[in-house]
């Protein structure tokens, strides 16, 4: 296989069929000027690759590829199938969706296809081995691109016997399906394998006043089962396309756009398939900096490795409910922020604005004007400029973290598909709260499965991991008694991988790491809340849930100052071996949370990347050369450059910097440290 870019990729989506040839010309000249050198082409064009069953034609797939190539692009080549042909549906129905609601969809949109479907495989496989024999040896095609944002379920009469198949393999027998889902629960035993059905509206699903269809549900085994099986299907899908072009190509990078903290795929599954992650940050107008960060953090740690960054806006999105404009520096500063923890391309969708259909007034970076002279155009070569100077010598770098956070997809379903304790539970709202501690505090973090060598940490961080699976409690024993430290807390270490309860009291099979037992789990609403007491005389606020503990063996951090359970433990620290757990019993406020997570830091010997306080956000990859730090500002007031980088040179300008100097929103500083 080749090995990663050996430049940094800066382009994005550009689809030259939508415009008459005189105008690919004049693309090529004004991608020049902005520094663009790759394209992503070919996403949505199996209809006029495939015009007919029996047809193909290549011709102006042909052009695009030469135009690109003649003008020194390289190519990321997409294989079109996330979008069926009209011919396909009309002729083969069944290749069509089923929905939640059991509805058989027509022609239109795009992910409309049913993954289990043999007709929509067949198609598939044989338009991919025409592009990989077509295209595989080009010089110019440096990565495939598979599909586009995989995503959705389907429902239909296929992956209902499809799941069958699934659930044989997994369980084997009828007695032992009956035990995981626990189906003496409302007399649901089943005594054959098609007595199964699909928990769709029609079945196990229930449709609350505030949820969506298909987030709640009667039996949590069966539905997380379902989650399991249609991550499973579509990336099935993925791994066809991937070998297809194997046979053709040994070599090319393959990857697929993947979507930050999406629900419905278990994307640490999926990056074991895939040569490189890639993924397509669309923040909204009020996202948090540090949620995009951390979904940076997340992509990174799937394969622990550098990524692309396939799809960002330059300008604004069209899909949201307010599409703001990138304030002038906004996209340049996101774009490095992107690299600072670990992009190894900055792509856009899209190069040029489409005139029509439903992403007509997404932002691009040649605008409706065509133009050359506008204000994202100019700061789109200015960012191509500086990535072109110094950007080469950032790719493969790695980062360092010593904090690990757990993010686990079978835990996202099972949580949020409990009926109780508290509707306002989400799982990556808790996942959040952990990493914008130490987001702010400027210390590395790696989101890693629940199956990483957390020996690799000093610390590890698993809020909420309600579904304790097989094997994990003893890793984290081991981990912990060789001396690592463990922040856990409540809804964590109560069922097994098949949403069924450890007996014997909570936190189940945590209970002895963590030396508390949770006797009951009180649900606080919205106009709700309790006080915690530290020991050293410190308050701070709690809601949404709180654990009634009782100690085993675990000291006292805080207790409760309210309510019948005042007096009584909320935050413990348990001596495990050489190491220590941690447990939260309750939401706390940021203050409180932060005096916990301060505790634990010290006590794992964890620090800032600087070792200095800033509000500004640093961020440190290493490379050959040294350290490469990144310094963003994304606070709404200037700040003062932190005085460990006075005297030395930033990259992006050429000066040196100089104690002192203030950083005003989106500037950026980049510097190597030896």
């Amino acid at each position: 296989m080749k090995a990663k870019f050996n430049k940094m990729l800066y382009g994005g989506d550009y689809n030259p069929e939508q415009w008459p040839k005189d105008v690919w010309q004049q693309d090529m000249e004004l991608f020049d000027k902005a520094g663009i050198n790759s394209a992503t082409i070919n996403v949505f064009s199996w209809a006029r690759i495939q015009p007919a069953e029996e047809v193909y034609d290549f011709r102006e797939l042909d052009e695009i590829v030469d135009t690109l190539a003649k003008a020194g692009k390289q190519i990321v080549l997409a294989t079109s199938t996330a979008a069926l042909p009209a011919w396909m549906v009309k002729r083969y129905p069944e290749v069509a969706r089923v929905d939640y609601e059991g509805r058989r969809h027509k022609f239109g949109q795009r992910h409309n296809a049913c993954p289990n479907s043999p007709v929509y495989r067949h198609f598939v496989k044989e338009l991919t081995a025409r592009l990989a024999e077509r295209y595989g040896s080009h010089e110019h095609v440096v990565c495939w691109h598979i599909n586009n944002e995989y995503g959705g379920e389907c429902y239909c009469e296929n992956c209902e016997k499809a799941f069958r198949v699934w659930l044989r393999k997994k369980y084997g027998t009828i007695e032992a399906l009956n035990k995981a889902w626990n189906l003496t629960f409302w007399g649901h035993n089943i005594y054959d394998w098609d007595e199964v059905v699909l928990p769709n509206a029609l079945s196990e699903g229930i449709e609350g006043e505030e949820e969506p269809g298909n987030e709640k549900t009667a039996f949590a085994g069966i539905s997380i089962d379902y989650r399991r099986f249609n991550s499973d299907s579509i990336m099935d899908n993925f791994r066809l396309e991937r070998d297809t072009i194997r046979q053709y190509d040994r070599d090319t990078l393959v990857t697929t756009n993947l979507m930050g903290t999406y629900k419905g795929l278990d994307y640490f599954k999926w990056a074991k398939e895939m040569d490189i992650v890639s993924w397509d940050n669309y923040p909204s107008y009020d996202t948090p900096w540090s949620m995009v960060a951390m979904r940076h953090d997340l992509m990174r740690g799937l394969k622990n490795a550098p990524f692309m960054l396939m799809e960002q806006t330059p300008s604004q999105q069209n899909w949201q409910p307010y599409n703001s404009l990138k304030k002038p520096g906004q996209m340049r500063a996101q774009s490095w922020q992107t690299v600072a923890h670990g992009g190894d391309t900055i792509q856009f969708f899209q190069l040029r604005r489409s005139v029509g259909g439903c992403e007509k007034f997404h932002g691009a970076v040649i605008g409706h004007a065509g133009s050359d002279q506008t204000r994202v155009f100019r700061e789109v070569a200015q960012l191509g400029e500086e990535l072109n100077r110094i950007g080469d010598s950032i790719i493969g770098s790695k980062t360092e973290s010593k904090v690990g956070i757990m993010f686990d997809w079978d835990n996202y379903w099972a949580l949020e598909y409990t009926s109780g304790p508290n509707k306002d539970l989400k799982y990556v709202d808790q996942i959040t709260r952990y990493y914008e501690y130490f987001y702010s505090k400027n210390i590395s973090v790696d989101l890693i499965p629940v199956d990483a060598d957390f020996s690799r940490y000093d610390l590890v961080a698993a809020p909420v991991l309600y579904m304790v699976k097989e094997g994990m409690a003893k890793a984290l024993e081991r981990y912990v008694a060789e001396g690592g430290t463990l922040v856990t807390g409540f809804m964590s270490g109560i069922v097994n991988e098949s949403d069924n309860v450890h007996l014997g009291g909570y936190p189940g099979p945590l209970r002895a790491l963590a030396g508390i037992w949770a006797e009951e789990i009180d649900a606080l609403a919205p106009e709700q809340s309790n006080e915690i007491l530290f020991t050293d005389g410190t308050k701070a606020c709690c809601g949404l849930l709180c654990d009634i503990l009782h100690l085993e063996g675990a000291e006292e951090i805080a207790r409760y100052g309210s309510n019948f359970y005042a007096g009584t433990p909320a935050v413990t620290k348990n001596a495990f071996g050489k190491g220590y757990t941690y447990y939260v019993g309750t939401v706390l406020s940021e203050d409180g949370l932060a005096k916990v997570l301060d505790l634990a830091c010290v006590g794992a010997g964890v620090a800032s990347v600087i070792g200095e306080e800033t509000e500004l956000e640093v961020t440190r990859r290493i490379s050959d050369a040294g350290a490469v730090y990144f310094v963003m500002n994304f606070k709404d007031q200037e700040l003062p450059l932190p005085t460990v980088f006075a005297g030395k040179k930033d990259l992006l300008s050429g000066r040196t910097m100089e104690e002192g100097e203030m950083l005003g929103k989106y500037d950026v500083r980049i510097a190597v440290l030896q």
